[in-house]
């Protein structure tokens, strides 16, 4: 604070109060400045507060005159919040006198609303109660006073903590907030639903209200019955499926003045006919044939319908109907198949045979009279080119001869002829069903003339070249060859790979629509690995066939990500660790198969609380290491977190311009970096106001330890090591300077007893918590998992 030092501020140093939750613009002090001369140059500001909050600014009031005002930002909470703060107020005069002075603030408590706790907190919350069920306890409510005062009812008996109101109903709420029934319910005499006011009220007499639902449930004790009387029906045969046959109805007595629940099924094995679950509604399912066993011999079929009001376990009843099957003059004469295909070549000559039907159908009627049928109406665009030889015989044959390279040609090459099957009798019916007249049915005959094949397929280009990004997406169309045949009628070409579009790894990397041409990519494609492919396409009219090249250039893109080693690193720092510092010596070292390392940029994207640490170099350069960027605060509260999880991105855009980003691809590598901030022996760590965790010190082992096992580990390898190396120094001396032993020396010597190296006793300090572990982790040097609490940096194996 520049300037000289003079009392400028008056009525301050000063303490005032401020109650908790008092709204932004309320007064907490005023204040005056006094001026010998000239006038304010900076007007008095909060530049400090211990601690650190926004809650308070400074306004004027006219003149000299300022208060200090709530904003609002927070809201002062006397529980939850520090209980005073110290506001170091700075002013400054024209002509660079400055004074500096505090205010100390105190937040008083304010007696506020008790709350309730759990679902009745946020919702109207319903209870269900079985009729018939003793009376008993249906539901536990739960409140809190913020003070931590204790709650009282607002009834006549202090000892209850909880009212509920309308006393009528036939419940009750104990002191502990526990509701209880007091009767046996009715559903059908007592009400079905009750709404129940419960209101908590604290010592000072301050309330609040919440609202529960209560509803009576129905016991299902009653069994349904049949309301249709009807038990004999009568349908004819060949109904379609759907077609309804009775509409079967009951009713509960549990519902007489609401619409039943009930629920419909046949019992009888039966395949013709289902009934509708909820309606009741009898359906045909299949076709019905009274013609064929065993409906030809028993005509009529008994179903046993049941009801019942629940899906499973309730209560049934139980009803049998018949329904008889009329039968209907139904069989025509029936050709199987019924389309027939032939060929024949545009050269056939007039009077070849092709065609005898009458092999092919007949009527099943029993009655020789009904089963006899002609062949007539030969018809169909073409029909004059050929014949039937007769009725009876039903014998088609060639009448005309066919050119398909004949300019007159119509052009078609299927010929699609029809003949009538018709019975020869009248079918005999009663009058039921007089629009009927007879039966017949119709035969679909396709005679196709085959061409003569006389030409070539051939390709629109002798080559084709197509330019493909390496990000084309698997399955897109990069391009499309295409191929015609001069024959008629113009006749389908076929597409297809005969040779190339293949590598090492993958046997077909590109696919082409056998109709249309088009060709597609199976996999991806790397510039970076091959940058042309050749194969050949082949077009086929299935007879004949040609081949044209098919050259892919493979287009490079930045579509390599940069890969970084480690890709996850976890360690340990000092909280006094000093500014400027490459941490643990840490570096990160990054490639990119389609970029220069001086393209990376490096950045931490989350993670990085008070922004404690950077990259340096943070561009250009494939090598950044990890720097401590500004200290550590814990003593003031301004850090809070002892373990970071920093998540780095590295991008390879650096050397692109900003226009350029805008219309290039960039690739991003990530890298998650687990820190964790040792705090020194001395240090107190407040997890939770009015909570003190206490560091007792030990010395014992824990596998909680995760670093025990590695330092043993490493240190024991170092130490076999280091033996191994020594011995090896001895041996050379001795095979140098001493003359070979005899075998007797040598059986002396491998016998004699080596003198024991006493062990060092291990002691690590470890510190014994009484932890909850709330997190986990692999360790990067063992491999082995393990769990943490995110407070105290704890861990142990998994």
């Amino acid at each position: 604070l520049a300037g000289r030092r003079t009392r400028l501020l008056k009525g301050l140093p000063a303490t005032s109060t401020v109650e908790e939750n008092t709204a932004a613009g309320a007064t907490v002090y005023n204040f005056s400045v006094t001026l010998s001369s000239g006038g304010v140059a900076v007007l008095p500001t909060i530049v400090i507060s211990n601690p650190l909050t926004e809650a308070f600014d400074i306004e004027p009031k006219g003149g000299l005159e300022f208060r200090v005002v709530t904003t609002g930002k927070p809201v002062l909470d006397y529980e939850t919040m520090p209980k005073s703060f110290d506001l170091q107020i700075f002013v400054e005069d024209t002509t660079g006198r400055t004074d500096v002075n505090t205010l100390t603030v105190r937040v008083t408590d304010k007696n506020e609303h008790p709350v309730f706790r759990g679902n009745i907190a946020i919702q109207t919350v319903t209870i269900y109660v079985l009729e018939g069920t003793s009376p008993q306890h249906i539901y536990q409510v739960n409140a809190a006073d913020p003070e931590n005062a204790q709650l009282k009812t607002n009834s006549l008996l202090s000892s209850f903590q909880y009212s509920l109101l309308p006393a009528a109903v036939p419940f009750s709420i104990k002191e502990s907030g526990a509701i209880f029934s007091t009767k046996e319910f009715d559903y059908e005499k007592d009400l079905c639903c009750y709404f129940v006011n419960i209101t908590v009220t604290d010592p000072d007499g301050l309330n609040s209200t919440k609202t529960v639902n209560i509803n009576i449930i129905n016991i299902n004790d009653e069994r349904p019955y049949f309301t249709t009387k009807q038990r004999i029906y009568r349908i004819p045969e060949e109904q379609s499926p759907g077609t309804i046959v009775a509409n079967l109805t009951a009713k509960d007595p549990d519902d007489e003045d609401s619409a039943s629940r009930l629920f419909y099924s046949i019992q009888s094995s039966d395949r013709y006919f289902s009934i509708n679950p909820l309606t009741g509604v009898l359906q045909v399912t299949r076709r019905i044939d009274r013609d064929a066993l065993p409906l030809r011999l028993h005509p009529n079929i008994s179903l046993l319908v049941r009801v019942e009001d629940s899906p499973s376990g309730g209560h049934t009843s139980e009803m049998e109907i018949t329904i008889i099957i009329d039968d209907i003059n139904d069989n025509p004469p029936e050709c199987n198949p019924s389309a027939f295909r032939r060929e024949a070549n545009e050269n056939t000559t007039p009077g070849t045979f092709l065609l005898d039907l009458r092999n092919y159908c007949k009527d099943i009627d029993v009655d020789p009279s009904n089963n006899q049928f002609n062949f007539t109406g030969l018809s169909g665009f073409g029909s004059n080119n050929f014949a039937l030889e007769s009725a009876v015989s039903g014998r088609l044959v060639m009448s005309g001869t066919f050119d398909l390279e004949n300019p007159t040609n119509p052009g078609v090459e299927v010929y699609t002829l029809t003949v009538r099957v018709q019975d020869i009798a009248r079918p005999n019916y009663s009058g039921k069903y007089p629009f009927y007249t007879s039966f017949d049915n119709i035969i679909y005959i396709y005679i196709r003339i085959k061409p003569v094949n006389e030409f070539f397929p051939v390709f629109s280009n002798l080559s084709y070249v197509f330019n493909v990004s390496e990000i084309t997406k698997v399955g897109s169309s990069i391009g499309r060859v295409h191929a015609t045949d001069k024959d008629w009628p113009t006749t389908a070409i076929t597409y297809s790979i005969v040779a190339g579009g293949g590598t090492r790894d993958y046997t077909n990397i590109f696919w082409i629509s056998p109709n249309k041409g088009h060709v597609r990519v199976l996999t991806g494609l790397d510039y970076e690995t091959t940058q042309k492919h050749l194969f050949t396409v082949q077009a086929s009219d299935q007879q004949k066939t040609t081949t044209a090249s098919v050259t892919v250039n493979v287009l490079d893109v930045n579509d390599e990500e940069p890969v970084c080693s480690p890709n996850f690193y976890s360690f340990q720092i000092p909280v006094s660790l000093a500014v400027g510092t490459n941490i643990n010596g840490f570096r990160i070292e990054c490639q990119d198969r389609d970029s220069d390392p001086r393209s990376f940029r490096y950045f931490i994207n989350e993670g990085n609380e008070n922004n404690h640490f950077t990259f340096s170099p943070s561009a250009g350069s494939n090598i950044s290491r990890l720097i401590l960027a500004s200290k550590f605060d814990y003593e003031s509260g301004l850090d809070t977190s002892w373990i970071y999880s920093l998540r780095v991105y590295i991008t390879d855009d650096n050397l692109l311009s900003a226009r350029d980003k805008t219309t290039h691809l960039t690739k991003t590598g990530t890298v998650t970096l687990s820190i964790r901030v040792i705090p020194n022996p001395t240090t107190a760590i407040t997890t939770t106001p009015g909570f003190t965790l206490v560091m007792e010190r030990e010395n014992l082992y824990s596998d909680s330890a995760w670093y025990v096992p590695f330092v043993i580990t490493l240190g024991g390898l170092l130490l076999l090591g280091l033996l191994g190396y020594l011995g090896l120094l001895l041996l050379t001396w001795i095979l140098t300077h001493c003359p070979p032993a005899s075998k007797a020396d040598s059986t002396q010597l491998k016998n004699a007893p080596g003198k024991k190296k006493p062990k060092k006793e291990v002691i690590v300090t470890m510190t014994k918590l009484n932890t909850v572990f709330d997190g986990e982790a692999r360790d990067p040097v063992t491999g082995r998992m393990y769990e943490f609490n995110t407070r105290s940096g704890a861990r142990r194996w998994k």
